[in-house]
């Protein structure tokens, strides 16, 4: 609604904005009178830049850095017997044959109920003369072992208006259910908040 008075009264107020500059700037041209332009007077513009040479530079000026030598081989050893020796007390290994070693695989499969889909929620016309631009439901729901919602209730609204709407949105969400032990199990007190913000 707002938006359309805008419209009407911007539309008509921009023309008579536009003609009154028009015909200002018609006046002010014929006032002028005829300008003359002369073919005498001609700029010669070159947009070519002169590049001097300013130095010679000769071959015997340019010499290749003195590198430093590279040092010499290590001396090689002539004795064929020659070995290291390892001198040290050499560890026994632990009886690991007693202990419990599961180690396990590294994957969890315990998880939360995780949200797969998230309708968002229909803004009931019926709530638009008396809600204001921001409205929020917290809901309270449970999620069954097939993922789907169950039980919703409303814990908090800023306007009851919209319970039902939150309530509709939230029974068509789908989870992935929470699994203990491998088993899909039921997960209950799963808290939402839904918002409505009023467009326009």
């Amino acid at each position: 609604m707002n938006s359309k008075i805008r419209l009407m009264l911007g539309l008509p107020g921009a023309a008579i904005v536009t003609f009154t500059l028009f015909f200002i700037l018609a006046s002010m041209i014929s006032q002028v009178g005829e300008i003359e332009l002369s073919e005498d007077k001609s700029v010669e513009i070159n947009v070519t830049r002169q590049l001097e040479d300013t130095q010679d530079v000769n071959q015997a000026d340019l010499q290749r850095p003195v590198l430093d030598q590279p040092p010499p081989p290590p001396p090689s050893v002539q004795d064929a017997s020659f070995r290291p020796s390892i001198d040290g007390s050499v560890g026994a290994m632990p009886d690991m044959s007693n202990m419990d070693l599961d180690i396990g695989t590294g994957f969890n499969p315990d998880r939360d109920a995780q949200p797969l889909v998230r309708i968002p929620p229909q803004y009931p016309d019926r709530c638009q003369t008396r809600a204001k631009p921001q409205e929020s439901v917290t809901l309270e729901f449970d999620v069954n072992p097939e993922g789907n919602v169950v039980n919703p209730r409303v814990v908090t609204s800023t306007n009851s208006c919209f319970d039902r709407a939150a309530m509709r949105s939230v029974e068509r969400w789908r989870y992935a259910p929470s699994v203990r032990d491998g088993q899909p199990r039921p997960r209950l007190g799963v808290r939402t908040r839904v918002s409505f913000n009023l467009e326009g």
